[in-house]
C-alpha cells in the first residue's frame, strides 16, 4: 500500500465502527465497468457494490436525469405530491406488471415494509387471530440487517448478542418444497424467499422449485413474497429472476440497481391485496418517494432497457460461466451462477477465498468473498465478451495458484 492509501485505511480505523473488512483498496473514480484508486490503478470491478451499480458506474444518462432533478426539487416528503412520484409509479408497474408500489429507501427497508404488509393482510383480509400471524424463511437467508431481519437469520455473526428477537418466523431449508409444504399453517401469512441466494454465495434452487413454491402459496392463501433486491433488474439476465421459471409473486421487492448506484431507492411491488391494506398513517418514510429518487430510479430503469443491458446480461453471464468452469484448478470446488450472479466455491483445503480476492487485485480485479470458501462474481451488465475473456485470463492464473 502507498502512503496515501495507508492514511485513509488508518483514519477509516481510527474513526470508524469495525463492522466491515474491506480488500485494502481505497477507490476514488469509476466508469463503466472500471474504477480507479487514489494511486491511479484501474481494476475491473466485478462486485458491483452488490449489484448496486449494476448499470455500470457513472451511468451519463442517470447522472444528468440526478443532475436536473437536483437542480429542480430534492426532498418533499409524502405531505405533499410530487411531479416525479407518479411517472416513477407507472413505470416501474408498466416494466414489472405490478398493481401496487411502495417507495422506500434501502432493501432493508422494502423487506421490513412488506413483512408489516403480509402481517397486516393477514389479520385483516386472511382472517389470522391477531398477534399470530407466521412467516416462513429460509435458512442461510439474507435479507438485510435491521433488528426484526437478523431476528429470522441464521448466521450467528449477524444474531449474536442482537437479541431479543421479535417471533413470528419460522425457518426451513432453501430448496425444499416439501419443506415449506411441511411448515404451512392456518396462520401462515407468507413466504419470504431469495430467488437466488446472493450471499450464501450464489446458491440456486433446484430445477421446478419455485413453480411448486408458487403452486403451493396459491393453494393455501400465503403471500409469496419473492426478495429480487439482488436479482432483480436483470443481473440474472432476466428482468426478474422469478422469470427463469415462469412465476409470479405476489410481493416483490427490489433495490440496489434501481437507481443504478446514485442514490438509495428501494420498493415493494405488489398485487392489491397487500398493499391495500395500508391507510394514511400506518406506515412511511420522509425520504421514501422522493423527487430525486424518483427521478434517478426512472433513469435507471430506462437505461437497462434501452442499452439491452437484461440481454447482455444473459449472454455475459454465459460466457463467464463457461470459461470459469474451463478452468482446470484443484482448489474449486464448484462453480454456479445464472447471469452476471456468479461464484466460485473452493475446498476448504484451498484456504479463506479472501486471500484468493487479494491476490485478484494485485491482477486488477476486485472481487469479494463470502462465507469463507466462495468468491462472488458480479460485473455492472455492461460488461464485455472482451473484459469477460480478460477477466477469465486473470482468474484462471489466481485460482490455479497454490497458497497453501
Amino acid at each position: 500500500m502507498s502512503a496515501s492509501v495507508i492514511d485513509f485505511v488508518a483514519t477509516e480505523a481510527r474513526f470508524g465502527a469495525h463492522n466491515y473488512e474491506p480488500i485494502g483498496v481505497v477507490l476514488s473514480r469509476g466508469e463503466g465497468v472500471w474504477v480507479w484508486d487514489t494511486d491511479g490503478n484501474r481494476y475491473l470491478d466485478c462486485l458491483s457494490a452488490y449489484s448496486a451499480v449494476s448499470q455500470g458506474h457513472c451511468h451519463p444518462k442517470i447522472l444528468a436525469a440526478m443532475v436536473e432533478q437536483a437542480h429542480r426539487l430534492t426532498l418533499t416528503s409524502r405531505a405533499f405530491h410530487n411531479d416525479q412520484l407518479a411517472p416513477f409509479y407507472e413505470e416501474i408497474a408498466a416494466l414489472t406488471g405490478s398493481h401496487k408500489v411502495l417507495p422506500m429507501n434501502s432493501g432493508a427497508e422494502a423487506v421490513e415494509s412488506a413483512i408489516k404488509s403480509v402481517r397486516k393482510w393477514g389479520y385483516e383480509v386472511k382472517g389470522v387471530p391477531d398477534g399470530q400471524a407466521e412467516i416462513i424463511v429460509c435458512a442461510n437467508n439474507f435479507h438485510g440487517r435491521t433488528l426484526g431481519i437478523v431476528g429470522f437469520s441464521t448466521d450467528p455473526e449477524t444474531r449474536a448478542h442482537f437479541g431479543p428477537f421479535a417471533p413470528g418466523f419460522k425457518l426451513i431449508p432453501f430448496g425444499d418444497a416439501a419443506a415449506l409444504k411441511a411448515a404451512i399453517t392456518p396462520n401462515t401469512v407468507a413466504f419470504l424467499v431469495e430467488p437466488i441466494q446472493g450471499e450464501a454465495g450464489v446458491v440456486i434452487p433446484p430445477a421446478g422449485y419455485f413453480t411448486e413454491v408458487r403452486q403451493l402459496c396459491t393453494a393455501n392463501n400465503v403471500m409469496l413474497v419473492l426478495d429480487e433486491i439482488q436479482t432483480g433488474l436483470g443481473r440474472t439476465g432476466k428482468l426478474l429472476a422469478e422469470q427463469h421459471e415462469g412465476i409470479e409473486a405476489d410481493v416483490t421487492l427490489l433495490g440496489k440497481a434501481l437507481s443504478g448506484g446514485f442514490y438509495p431507492v428501494s420498493a415493494v411491488l405488489s398485487n392489491n391485496a397487500v398493499l391495500g391494506t395500508l391507510r394514511p398513517g400506518q406506515h412511511g418514510s420522509t425520504f421514501g418517494g422522493n423527487p430525486l429518487a424518483c427521478a434517478v430510479a426512472r433513469a435507471a430503469m430506462r437505461v437497462l432497457v434501452e442499452e439491452g443491458m437484461i440481454e447482455n446480461a444473459a449472454t455475459q453471464g454465459a460466457r463467464f460461466l463457461e470459461g470459469l468452469k474451463d478452468i482446470r484448478a484443484n482448489t474449486i470446488r464448484e462453480v454456479r451462477g445464472r447471469g452476471l450472479m456468479l461464484a466460485v466455491e473452493l475446498h476448504p483445503e484451498a484456504g479463506r477465498a479472501r486471500r484468493y480476492c487479494e491476490a485478484l487485485q494485485g491482477k486488477g480485479i476486485l472481487a469479494k468473498d463470502t462465507h469463507e470458501h466462495s468468491i462472488r462474481i458480479a460485473p455492472p451488465l455492461v460488461i464485455t465478451s472482451d473484459q469477460v475473456d480478460w477477466a477469465l485470463e486473470r482468474f484462471a492464473a489466481i485460482l490455479t495458484q497454490d497458497f497453501s
